[in-house]
């Protein structure tokens, strides 16, 4: 296994190799650079100084005669900065453009082209050019002070450098620090998740990108714990709905084997009844599992409104007799049709249908209505039950969700139909949701597609 590296070290590293680098460069270039423009500036020293002796030579003599000799000569000449005594870096000509003092490469007598001397330096006296000074750069050969100047200068460079590559260090350090902190923080929360530790939250240190994955992860750490404790709740639940059921079916089993009930037909209609509601019980979470799965079937075919509510009521018919409820369907003529499975739309209205008969008191009303919302098919269950608190609205599709006493479950259902209900919905891109008023009814509100077509799903 390959030793692991951290960040902090890769950027440390890169930012030293990046640092080093830039700083060699730098300091190369501007070397070379000062070399060259002290270079330069003896090289201009140099040719005012011959400049001046030129012009001077003219002033006393009148003529160039003799002025190879006189230039050359120790004693006349003043010695030029970091050009050998005896050497000459250019080349004079007269107006004549003939030459009188010979440059490296040059000879005495000969005559130089005008785009040469075009490129000189005009000698004067009193405003009038006598000559052209033509110059041949040479090799310039810094004296000892000026070698001691460009060592200092070199110095400056190497320490500036170095300078530069410590602040850069420190930099890399300071500023992988803040970059692997929340990282670091990031590593810690998912092991404590790892080790159960729920909820766990990242403190968010910035506003950058780094800021907004530590505001992410804190959402994702939320919806898991409350993901979480739904599961162990529901866990909790079902434990607690499967114990009623086994425990009257066992109950009546045991006393009807020890002889204490005679096996009765009535006897044996509460244990098939808690049987029933057990299998029940166990087929809807089933529902629920595929539907989390998204393994829940669906066989969408195009579906009439008003005949699918009209089924629902002739299904929940003989109940509402039973409880003198008023249950009516409300359907305008001309609704369009819906691709749905008309099995799974049977199954969520039988559910919004007999909840709402379970609550509703007797001689109550219970309305089933459609209408076209946008390109949306409205189906609503209207009771005129006690009504749901404004706060538990939303809570009523969550499983085994008990709200106040006067909205408990009944004892055949399973806790399970709202959120089966959604599940569905949702299936078929649509969104369901409650209205209430306590004390005036609650209305299951069902939002589906108006003709969707089976290719989107």
């Amino acid at each position: 296994m390959k030793p692991m590296r951290s960040i902090t070290f890769k950027l440390l590293i890169a930012f030293l190799v990046i640092s080093v680098l830039s700083v060699v460069l730098i300091v190369l270039s501007a070397r070379g650079l000062t070399e060259n423009e002290f270079r330069n500036y003896l090289f201009d020293q140099n040719r005012n100084s011959i400049l001046s002796n030129l012009s001077s030579y003219y002033t006393h003599n009148g003529t160039w005669e003799g002025v190879s000799t006189a230039l050359v000569a120790p004693e006349q000449t003043p010695p030029l900065r970091g050009v050998e005594q005896g050497s000459s870096f250019f080349t004079l000509v007269d107006t004549n453009n003939r030459v009188v003092l010979a440059g490296i490469g040059d000879h005495i007598g000969d005559i130089l082209s005008q785009s040469d001397v075009a490129k000189g330096l005009p000698v004067k006296v009193n405003g009038i050019t006598v000559g052209v000074m033509v110059t041949r750069q040479p090799v310039i050969r810094p004296n000892p002070a000026d070698t001691a100047f460009i060592n200092r200068v070199r110095q400056i460079f190497l320490v500036s450098g170095l300078g530069v590559i410590a602040l850069g260090v420190l930099l890399a350090l300071l500023l992988s620090r803040t970059l692997t902190r929340p990282i670091r923080d990031l590593i810690t929360a998912t092991r404590a998740i790892s080790a159960g530790k729920l909820p766990y939250e990242v403190p968010v240190r910035s506003h950058d990108e780094l800021g907004e994955l530590a505001t992410s992860f804190n959402r994702m750490n939320a919806e898991l714990a409350h993901s979480t404790e739904l599961r162990r709740q529901m866990t909790a639940d079902v434990a607690h709905e499967l114990r009623t059921p086994v425990s009257v079916i066992l109950g009546h089993a045991e006393a009807v084997h020890d002889g204490v009930l005679a096996p009765s037909l009535e006897t044996f209609e509460i244990i098939r009844d808690e049987a029933g509601r057990l299998g029940k019980l166990i087929e809807d979470l089933r529902t629920l599992s595929r539907a989390d799965a998204g393994e829940l079937p669906m066989d969408f075919q195009l579906l009439a409104p008003d005949k699918l509510l009209e089924d629902v009521r002739s299904t929940h018919r003989h109940r509402a007799e039973q409880k003198q409820i008023a249950l009516q369907v409300q359907v305008p003529s001309d609704l369009p049709e819906i691709s749905a499975d008309p099995d799974r739309m049977i199954q969520v209205l039988n559910n919004l249908v007999d909840n709402a008969l379970s609550y509703t008191p007797e001689g109550g009303t219970l309305l089933l209505s459609a209408q076209v919302v946008g390109t949306m098919l409205e189906i609503r269950v209207k009771d005129s039950g006690p009504g749901i608190a404004e706060d538990e609205l939303e809570r009523v599709f969550e499983r085994f969700y008990r709200s106040d006493p006067s909205r408990h479950h009944n004892e055949n259902g399973s806790g399970l139909g709202l959120a089966i209900a959604r599940s569905i919905v949702e299936k078929h891109d649509g969104r369901i949701w409650a209205e209430s008023k306590v004390g005036v009814g609650t209305t299951m509100v069902m939002q589906l597609p108006i003709r969707m077509g089976e290719s989107e799903h």
